[in-house]
């Protein structure tokens, strides 16, 4: 197998709503954000697949010695054989992959956060840093669109929290702040145990205005001149908004469940967006 089957196949095998904007860039674009994408889901892969904690920080290690000697010219794992030959012609730097991987590293040391701040700041390296990078790789010519494409990501990112809350209180991390838990009488306790309640409800009411409000911030924040070249980011955003008033529509039952798109419906929004420039 060679770098580039193998990180096509990383992220069919994801099934991530990402894939589908992948699908409608050119060849060599889509090449490059094909290979960022598998090195992403590589580390974070380590994170929610290793048990030992231990283990998981050797892993992250290795890959951080392994993104150095890549940019010296070394790179052994095929993500960063397929990642390397692209890298400077899309603005990919090291500190890029290092933020990701940092991320990653949060996931083992932290299971809360006591503010929505606190969030933000994890959210930046695990979802901000890619957006930033997709951007550039989409072709983006304003660096104004850097702003909006941080912004996205923490839509993004906020939209999965909202997701996986069941899954994650699963591997005992909750990612919703701890003081807007207190606010609304959550208790963690009731989460673990998946304990639907009007109080979870309204919660995660408030969890999801927010996210819209982030999406629609995002989408006035994209300068007129990158409209064109950022439109696989859009077509992101059709998917992922999409999928959060599904979770609306279903009265956020998310803890014992994961609410998903079907591959079908999220071609549909990412075709949409591609030739009608429509969500």
């Amino acid at each position: 197998m060679t770098p580039q089957q193998y990180v096509q196949q990383k992220a069919v095998a994801s099934g991530s709503s990402f894939y589908y904007a992948f699908l409608f860039l050119p060849a060599p674009r889509r090449a490059a954000i094909t290979a960022f994408y598998a090195f992403c889901r590589e580390v974070d892969d380590v994170v929610d697949e290793v048990s030992d904690p231990g283990v998981a920080r050797t892993k992250l290690a290795w890959w951080q010695a392994e993104v150095t000697k890549a940019y010296a010219g070394q790179p052994t794992h095929p993500v960063m054989l397929a990642l390397m030959p692209l890298a400077a012609d899309y603005g990919i730097e090291q500190r890029h992959l290092q933020a990701v991987i940092d991320g990653c590293q949060m996931d083992l040391e932290q299971t809360r956060y006591l503010d929505f701040a606190g969030l933000k700041g994890y959210c930046h390296l695990v979802a901000g840093i890619v957006g930033e990078v997709a951007a550039r790789i989409f072709g983006q010519t304003d660096p104004r669109t850097t702003e909006y494409a941080h912004r996205l990501g923490l839509a993004f990112q906020l939209t999965n929290i909202i997701r996986d809350v069941g899954e994650d209180a699963m591997l005992g991390r909750i990612y919703l702040p701890v003081s807007e838990l207190q606010q609304f009488d959550v208790k963690a306790h009731e989460i673990l145990k998946r304990q639907y309640s009007d109080r979870f409800t309204a919660l995660m009411r408030f969890q999801a205005e927010r996210a819209h409000r982030l999406y629609d911030e995002a989408f006035a924040l994209l300068p007129d001149a990158d409209r064109r070249t950022q439109k696989p980011g859009l077509m992101m955003a059709s998917i992922y908004r999409t999928l959060l008033r599904e979770i609306e529509h279903e009265n956020f039952q998310v803890l014992h469940q994961r609410i998903r798109l079907t591959p079908l419906r999220k071609f549909w929004l990412a075709w949409k967006m591609q030739a009608l420039g429509r969500m």
